[in-house]
């Protein structure tokens, strides 16, 4: 399966967060996903493999 996001790229998940919104930045990447929700800052790791489970789509990417 292909990446076709990166670090800061701004996605949008499966399920909402608690306060009310789906779309998160990668903050970081590696096994893990660390990614902040945009609008409460709220921060989350997720393994790679849960990550890409509950990843809907990506919005920006800004890998280049």
């Amino acid at each position: 399966m292909k990446q076709d996001y990166g670090l800061g790229s701004i996605v949008i998940m499966k399920k909402q967060h608690p306060c009310g919104t789906n779309k998160w930045e990668i903050t970081r990447i590696g096994t893990d996903i660390k990614i902040k929700c945009l609008n409460c800052n709220r921060t989350i790791m997720l393994p790679r493999v849960e990550f890409n489970k509950k990843l809907k789509k990506v919005v920006v990417d800004n890998e280049k």
